[in-house]
């Protein structure tokens, strides 16, 4: 974060909040001209700072409300294993994340899915035929107390 200022660092944390924000409003909040603010926008999206615009949907609206975060321990640590284990697992659409972890478990996964009857046609069908898998530990979740996709700043 050497190449970017205080300024940068306001335009990332209001679009972090409000991706659809004009840019004229983004110049105000952050008190720049629009000219500018463009300019510097467009030099944190070159840069990489800016990765996407997504929109995010309501899981529960969309009929996915249920949550399920699945520790994944695999057969062993061979890069060969682990490249064929993230290629199909990335395959999955319930599968919204996949982290390669350090401690008992090799990898952790987020999982939406209708309910817990469809839960477990994916752990059946798809999680327990990935490559590698020795174990698998599912833990539902009963609540989101928050969520943010806002990094600190």
């Amino acid at each position: 974060m050497n190449d970017i200022d205080s300024i940068d660092c306001r335009i990332l944390q209001v679009l972090q909040k409000d991706g659809r924000i004009t840019n004229a409003n983004l110049a105000e909040r952050v008190n720049l001209s629009p000219s500018a603010c463009h300019r510097r926008v467009h030099r944190l999206e070159r840069a990489g700072y800016i990765r996407d615009y997504v929109a995010l949907l309501d899981p529960r609206l969309m009929g996915r409300p249920t949550t399920v975060f699945v520790e994944i321990t695999l057969s062993g640590q061979a890069d060969e294993v682990l490249e064929a284990f993230e290629r199909e697992v990335a395959r999955i659409p319930d599968v919204l994340e996949c982290h390669l972890m350090a401690g008992t478990a090799d990898y952790l996964l987020k999982v939406v899915a209708f309910d817990t009857e469809h839960f477990a046609r994916i752990h059946r069908s798809r999680l327990a035929k990935l490559p590698g898998v020795a174990q698998l530990h599912s833990r539902f979740a009963l609540k989101t107390v928050f969520k943010t996709t806002a990094l600190p700043i």
